[in-house]
C-alpha cells in the first residue's frame, strides 16, 4: 500500500504553526520571521512535502527565478561563475538568486517549495538521497559538479579525468621522471578525476604516484603552500615536476618552493588548471590546463531554460581543456 501523501496541515502541526504560516513559508510571502520561516522550511523537507499543485495555472506559478545552490564562494572560480550564470539569466528573463548552504534539507526547502523554476548546483552537500527526489520530482535541475541525467536533469561539466591525464603526457613529454600532485577538496568532482586521471597515465608509463605524493590543496593558495612547506621539511630530494588541481594552489606551491631555495623551473616544473587571468602576470607566469568558468555558467543556464520549457531532455554536457605552456614548466635533458 503507498505510503499516505504529506500535507500542508502535517507540516503544520508538526512544526507547531497555523496552515496560512506554512503557506507563508513555502511561497516565500514575506511576512515571517526568518527563524520560523527557516524552522517551517526545514519541517517540509524533513516530511518529504511537495505542494500540490493540481488544479493552478502552471504559467501563474512560475517564479521565472534561477536558483544556484553553492557550499562556497570563496575564489576566483565562484565569482567568474556566478557572473556568467547571472548574465546569461538576464539574457533569458530570468532573476538569479544564490543560495549558500551546506544544510541540503535547507536546500530542498527551497527548491520543493516552488521558489525558483530550477536549480543549478556546485553543492558537495547535496547527496544521492536529494539528488533521487529532485529526479523523482521531475525539477529541471543542472548539476556542474557531477555527471547526472534524466528528462528533467542534465550536467554541464569539465572532463576533468581527461585533464589530468593531458597533464601527466604533458609533463612525462618533457622528460619528468618523478612527480607530486596538489590535490583539491576531497570529494569534488574535479578534484577527483583530475587526480585519478594522472594517476592512471603515470601508471602507464610504469610510475606509482603513491599517497605519500599526494598532498593537500584545497583548491586555495595558503593551504597549498602550507602542505608544499611541510613536504620539502620531510624531504630532501625534490620532484621532477608537480600538477596542482587548480591555479591558486598552483601559486601557494610555487611561492612554498621558491621561499625555500627551490627554482622554478629550473629545479621543478609547476603546471596548474584552469588558466584564471592572475597566472599570467606572476613570475614565473603559470603553465596550465585552460577551462572556461565563463562557458561552464552559460551552458548550464543554457540547459536549465530548455529543461523548464520542455523544449530538451536532460543530457551530459562535457567541457574539454588544453594545456597552455608557460614558464613554469621546461624540458628535462
Amino acid at each position: 500500500m503507498p505510503a499516505r501523501k504529506v500535507t500542508i496541515k502535517d507540516v503544520a502541526r508538526e512544526a507547531g504553526v497555523s496552515i496560512s504560516t506554512v503557506s507563508n513559508a513555502l511561497n516565500n510571502v514575506d511576512v515571517l520571521a526568518p527563524d520560523t520561516k527557516a524552522h517551517v522550511l526545514e519541517v517540509a523537507a524533513r516530511l518529504n512535502y511537495v505542494p500540490n499543485l493540481n488544479g493552478r495555472n502552471l504559467k501563474a506559478q512560475a517564479t521565472k527565478v534561477i536558483g544556484l545552490f553553492l557550499s562556497a564562494v570563496r575564489g576566483p572560480y565562484y565569482g567568474t561563475l556566478a557572473d556568467s550564470i547571472h548574465s546569461a539569466c538576464r539574457d533569458r528573463g530570468y532573476e538569479l538568486n544564490i543560495f549558500l548552504s551546506d544544510h541540503p534539507d535547507r536546500m530542498m526547502a527551497n527548491i520543493l517549495g516552488r521558489r525558483v523554476d530550477g536549480a543549478i548546483i556546485l553543492n558537495e552537500f547535496l547527496g544521492e538521497e536529494q539528488q533521487r527526489r529532485l529526479s523523482e520530482e521531475r525539477i529541471p535541475t543542472v548539476f556542474i559538479d557531477r555527471m547526472a541525467k534524466d528528462d528533467k536533469m542534465s550536467s554541464v561539466v569539465f572532463d576533468s579525468y581527461r585533464e589530468g591525464e593531458q597533464a601527466a603526457r604533458y609533463l612525462l613529454e618533457l622528460g619528468h621522471k618523478t612527480f607530486l600532485h596538489v590535490e583539491g577538496v576531497a570529494h569534488n568532482f574535479d578534484s577527483t578525476e583530475r587526480k585519478r586521471g594522472f594517476r592512471r597515465v603515470l601508471a602507464d608509463a610504469g610510475i606509482e604516484l603513491t599517497d605519500e605524493c599526494v598532498i593537500p590543496g584545497g583548491f586555495e593558495r595558503e593551504l597549498a603552500y602550507q602542505s608544499m612547506t611541510e613536504y620539502m621539511d620531510r624531504h630532501m630530494t625534490m620532484p621532477d615536476a608537480i600538477f596542482a588541481a587548480n591555479d591558486l594552489s598552483a601559486i601557494g606551491t610555487i611561492k612554498a618552493l621558491q621561499d625555500g631555495g627551490v627554482r622554478v623551473p629550473e629545479d621543478v616544473s609547476v603546471l596548474g588548471c584552469d588558466d584564471i587571468e592572475i597566472i599570467r602576470m606572476t613570475r614565473p607566469t603559470i603553465s596550465t590546463i585552460r577551462t572556461s568558468f565563463e562557458k561552464q555558467g552559460e551552458r548550464a543556464v543554457e540547459r536549465l531554460v530548455r529543461l523548464i520549457r520542455g523544449e530538451e531532455d536532460g543530457l551530459i554536457d562535457i567541457l574539454y581543456g588544453s594545456i597552455i605552456p608557460r614558464e613554469s614548466t621546461m624540458a628535462r635533458e
